[in-house]
């Protein structure tokens, strides 16, 4: 069996896997990401948050993306039985980028892969990772390639950026039930054919998040791209569908919001539907002897404030500033300086979604009178800024949600 060596080896070319990549040959190091799939292919999470621009220009891919044409983005409205609230992200408590793209993800996470092998990261598509051994002084993977024999990747160190394909936990024996209840989306990309006339109101530079008018903890989002064409889910609990068509549900439950059912009436519905059910995913730990876990190969918590994308980027610049401090030989702890700096923001953001879920966050952003002050604390975590711990709502956010929910509520 052919022997293969690299530097750092990553599974999986997506957002995570190309920022690595990126940061990783911008500092030398020899760089090897195996992927299962050819580009591009399709792929959920399209709208990114405003933070994540941060780590794709520390990354080297800033004008690709730039380039690229994608749908400007400058906030997030949210809609619900004839209310209407908007946060602006340029209007935030913490400082850095307020404005960002809407992508559709198969072009997008191309445009960063391309990138990351300009930079001179070999990428191997159609190459599946079958096996793991870390028991020695180096990982070795053993690797299936689409075409020619199975070969052995051996490095000094493994990133796995594998997303849903969650390589290392399935292989290792690392994943946990997600303590979040198992939820289930339906969605597509659709003409959308939106008319700007009287009583429809909708700014393509924002995503919209809609609530049933009647199952609060049902929801929709719609993302419009820049050529005409939007994703629409609807997320609900697994219970909440029935067996019916997926087609026949995802279009029967638009047009039961209101506002939807009016901005969608002339949309063509011309792209299969597609599902996800229990997609929350948990682990025992996010790194180890040789490894660490990056963005949703780790941690996934809900697509309702559009995370997982910040987060994997979060993720990877954390686990290359602590690689490369290892291989300086500085004495490094990965629980220290990876997993617990990451998990304050999945905990920040992990708030927002059980307080979206239990209404309390609903009642915040629909209140008419929120003060400037929190409006832009709270714009500042929709922005993607979930590890700035000056932020009351970063440093202790279950205990402000609950606070200002209370608050907020009728005497």
């Amino acid at each position: 069996m052919r022997q293969d060596k690299s530097e750092v080896i990553i599974i999986g070319a997506g957002p995570s896997g190309a920022v690595a990549a990126g940061l990783l040959r911008q500092a030398g190091r020899k760089v090897t990401i195996v992927e299962k799939m050819e580009f591009p292919r399709f792929c959920i999470g399209e709208s990114l948050l405003p933070q994540s621009m941060e780590f794709i220009e520390a990354a080297g891919m800033l004008q690709d993306v730039i380039q690229a044409g994608f749908q400007f983005k400058n906030g997030a409205a949210f809609a619900c039985d004839g209310q209407h609230a908007e946060f602006d992200f340029r209007k935030k408590f913490t400082p850095g980028w307020g404005t960002t793209y809407q992508v559709q993800r198969g072009n997008f996470d191309k445009v960063l892969a391309d990138a990351a092998a300009r930079q001179g990261a070999d990428i191997r598509y159609r190459h599946e990772v079958t096996a793991v051994d870390l028991s020695g002084d180096k990982p070795v993977l053993f690797i299936h390639p689409a075409e020619g024999e199975d070969y052995t990747l051996t490095g000094d160190f493994l990133l796995d950026a594998s997303g849903y394909g969650r390589v290392l936990p399935r292989l290792l024996d690392l994943e946990t039930p997600s303590d979040l209840p198992v939820r289930q989306a339906i969605f597509t990309h659709i003409e959308d054919r939106i008319a700007q006339t009287e009583g429809v109101v909708f700014d393509r530079d924002k995503i919209l998040i809609s609530v049933h008018p009647d199952e609060t903890d049902i929801w929709y989002w719609l993302i419009p791209f820049s050529n005409g064409r939007s994703s629409i889910g609807v997320v609900a609990r697994r219970e909440q569908f029935d067996g019916r068509e997926d087609s026949q549900q995802l279009r029967e439950r638009v047009l039961q919001a209101p506002n939807l059912a009016k901005l969608l009436k002339n949309a063509q519905w011309d792209t299969p539907v597609q599902r996800i059910i229990g997609y929350s995913a948990n682990v025992k730990t996010l790194c180890g002897r040789h490894y660490a876990l990056l963005g949703n190969a780790g941690e996934f918590l809900d697509p309702v404030f559009s995370s997982g994308v910040t987060i994997a980027f979060k993720s990877a610049d954390l686990a290359v500033k602590t690689l490369l401090r290892q291989q300086a030989g500085e004495s490094v702890d990965w629980q220290r300086d990876y997993a617990h700096p990451l998990m304050v923001g999945v905990n920040a953001f992990r708030a927002f979604v059980n307080a979206w879920y239990d209404r309390r966050l609903q009642n915040i952003i629909f209140h008419p009178d929120k003060t400037d002050g929190i409006e832009r604390m709270i714009s500042a975590v929709l922005a993607g800024y979930a590890w700035d711990e000056q932020n009351p709502f970063v440093a202790k956010a279950e205990k402000r949600l609950s606070s200002l929910e209370a608050a907020c509520s009728p005497v």
